[in-house]
């Protein structure tokens, strides 16, 4: 599983918004790994922001 589709795994199996900082925690990956997943995954339209640096899955 690449670190993409992990920080979407992390993020379709939480039931709130997460930061990327708790992604990272969760996903054991670095910060910096996540920021770049989280952007990919915005483009592609999986993930949304519904408030200010928090991200979830879209349902």
């Amino acid at each position: 599983m690449d670190k993409k589709e992990l920080v979407f795994k992390v993020l379709l199996e939480s039931d709130k918004p997460l930061r990327p900082g708790d992604i990272a925690e969760k996903a054991n990956l670095s910060k910096e790994d996540v920021d770049k997943a989280i952007k990919e995954l915005k483009n592609e339209g999986k993930i949304e922001s519904p408030k200010r640096c928090f991200y979830q899955a879209k349902k």
